[in-house]
């Protein structure tokens, strides 16, 4: 089974003939005319597979998209706000190196030792969040000049200094 990485939604409709604004985080000016298939999860864990047709890129954050089969406006709608994914193939060869979001996967060390593996990135205006599961808990990381120590890109190592107690707000006093 394909390991899928959810890189952004569809934002938008544009235009009559069923093109959508994909807005994404990949980092980088994309317009996914060399993936396979971007992937809609239309039901929580249920990932289908839409193929491209043409795009064109508007930003570095946002893709004119059509895909095969949706050709009106009223059939884009029936998709808006839904997220999409890639292949974890297909999300290596698009996303920028710096991206935020090629985070995941990598281990997270915080002062007093492993942390976890990241499992997503979430990007608000001020800082980045890495979620990561610990002790079979969703604990939120976050990134930002405060706790950043550095970034080892070659041993995919993400070091942090966190505030005290943040931890224990999401483990308790396990």
């Amino acid at each position: 089974m394909s390991e899928y990485i959810h890189i952004g939604k569809l934002a938008a409709t544009h235009g009559l003939q069923g093109e959508f604004v994909l807005k994404h985080v990949l980092g980088r000016k994309t317009d996914f005319k060399n993936t396979s298939a971007i992937f809609i999860e239309k039901i929580k864990g249920e990932y289908l597979p839409y193929f491209h047709e043409k795009s064109t890129i508007k930003n570095e954050a946002e893709t004119i998209i059509k895909l095969e089969g949706i050709n009106t406006k009223e059939a884009a709608a029936l998709l808006l706000q839904k997220k999409v994914w890639l292949t974890k193939t297909n999300f290596d060869s698009l996303v920028s190196k710096t991206a935020p979001v090629n985070l995941i996967g990598f281990t997270v060390y915080n002062d007093n030792g492993k942390l976890g593996s990241v499992e997503s990135v979430i990007e608000q205006p001020l800082q980045v969040l890495l979620q990561l599961m610990i002790k079979d808990k969703e604990v939120l990381i976050p990134l930002n000049e405060a706790t950043l120590l550095h970034i080892d890109r070659k041993k995919k190592e993400v070091h942090v200094s966190l505030p005290d107690g943040l931890l224990e707000v999401y483990l308790g006093n396990s």
